[in-house]
């Protein structure tokens, strides 16, 4: 679901009821603490009075337009206000968050008084323990909602999108992008993926499942995105605990992707291609090339061999930029891209190498499913899209028997798909094991979108050299 998805009638609906609540809390607060109790329903003006009460500076007010920020602001004034009201259980603060501005309008109406400033009210006596107990509490609770809600942190552990993202690139994945998915094993550790650090136990428990709902978004995946998503075809864990992939999204739902000589084309138009897009190439030379050449074009993948007469070759993967580079040296000899060629298949293609021959410099045309589209159950059409339909399109019982679909024991002539598909591809177009061999990325796979860099570490320098200075808090595009 996105904010453009809604209708203008649902989005005001929505608005009006949140400010009309949260205006009749603020109405019966200001009257208690003998305010102007008419300022609850005027924007601005109502905030600058709840700081007034919990004793908190007016200027609070900027920070509630920092994103991020806000939301510790708010969080803070809301909980500030409760404590005034004498509502500072972990009960009171715990529902006075999950049912916000439900809860709020009941403790307003409710037996309640204005006690003071939040600020100036005299603190609980707590011995070490307890005060370190809260703030762990706070700490995680606050990292989990940031986590779920807002950004995750995510580092790259393959070549796939080199040189866009290189190994060790530490990123945040902003998750309000493509909108927050509800925990589908709310029993789980705290700041956990699927496993408990350091170990193989599993971090959740199945005892309680619920459906993947995404909430409202920002946006929504478009064509060029890098996107993070769970890995469609692991069956260890739940969809939403499975390993994290990144790469580069390609093609939408509805588009029709075909890819000729390693040019990605889409709805018959040629793609841009990324500007640190990699291929492999093949080169000769006269004479040994020394690391320090390849080192100083940034090119970490190298397979070298010799030829006849022991002529030194190599096979790199290199973006076409420095293959050029290396063509205009004088002891190279010729610099040649490899390319699979156009009658060859590749047996572990996506979807059926047996009815669509296909490799990856030669792929497709493949149209994209997307929610509402329907198709007719063939052979053909069911080794396209037949894996998807059973797996990853929510029914309980599918089976595929003699070239027909059977879901919950009926016969399905024809079929309507259920939900969208994306399909990604790494930016190292020939060492990346994404959409062309496993297929579409269901849209509650989604995770979010790659933001920027805010740590890079190359494990082959030392010390200060470490750290890849150049790429700290760059943006990914």
């Amino acid at each position: 679901m996105y904010f453009n998805d809604f209708s203008l009638t649902t989005f005001l609906v929505i608005i009006i009821g949140w400010y009309l609540l949260q205006g009749i809390s603020y109405f019966r607060f200001f009257q208690k603490a003998d305010q102007p109790a008419w300022a609850g329903f005027i924007p601005f003006y109502n905030f600058m009075i709840h700081l007034k009460l919990v004793g908190r500076p007016i200027w609070w007010i900027a920070l509630l337009f920092v994103p991020v920020v806000n939301f510790f602001v708010a969080l803070t004034m809301h909980l500030d206000l409760l404590k005034s009201y004498g509502r500072y259980s972990y009960f009171d603060q715990a529902v006075g968050v999950i049912l916000a501005p439900f809860y709020m309008v009941y403790v307003a109406f409710s037996d309640t008084k204005y006690l003071g400033k939040a600020t100036e009210m005299p603190k609980e006596k707590k011995g070490m323990g307890k005060e370190w107990f809260e703030a762990i509490v706070f700490a995680v609770f606050a990292a989990t909602f940031i986590r779920w809600v807002f950004m995750e942190a995510y580092v790259i552990p393959t070549p796939s999108m080199e040189r866009s993202l290189l190994v060790g690139d530490f990123l945040f994945v902003s998750k309000a992008e493509y909108g927050p998915r509800s925990p589908k094993t709310p029993l789980q550790v705290p700041l956990t993926h699927a496993k408990v650090w350091g170990t193989d136990l599993p971090s959740y428990l199945t005892w309680l499942e619920l459906p993947l709902v995404r909430f409202p978004s920002l946006g929504r995946v478009e064509r060029e995105d890098v996107v993070v998503f769970n890995y469609p075809t692991e069956f260890e864990h739940p969809e939403d605990l499975r390993t994290h992939y990144i790469k580069r999204c390609v093609a939408i739902p509805g588009d029709t992707l075909e890819v000729k000589a390693g040019q990605v084309f889409v709805n018959g138009k040629a793609q841009e291609n990324p500007p640190l897009m990699q291929m492999l190439y093949f080169i000769e030379s006269d004479v040994e090339i020394r690391e320090r050449v390849f080192s100083g074009l940034e090119i970490t993948e190298v397979y070298p061999s010799f030829g006849p007469n022991q002529t030194p070759r190599y096979k790199v993967m290199t973006t076409r930029e420095n293959a050029d580079k290396l063509a205009s040296f004088d002891f190279v000899k010729s610099v040649t891209v490899l390319l699979d060629k156009e009658e060859s298949i590749t047996p572990d293609i996506f979807p059926d190498s047996q009815h669509f021959p296909w490799n990856i410099d030669y792929f497709g045309p493949l149209e994209i499913p997307y929610k509402g589209l329907t198709i007719s159950i063939t052979e053909k059409s069911l080794a396209k899209y037949g894996s998807t339909i059973k797996y990853y399109e929510g029914w309980d019982h599918v089976s595929i028997e003699e070239n027909q679909l059977i879901i919950d024991g009926n016969v399905v002539a024809d079929y309507t798909f259920q939900k969208d598909y994306y399909f990604m591809m790494g930016d190292n177009r020939h060492n990346s094991l994404d959409s062309r061999f496993w297929g579409f990325v269901s849209e509650d796979f989604i995770v979010g979108e790659a933001s920027f860099i805010w740590m890079s570490l190359d494990k082959n320098g030392r010390f200060f050299n470490k750290i890849r200075w150049n790429r700290l808090f760059k943006a990914i595009h």
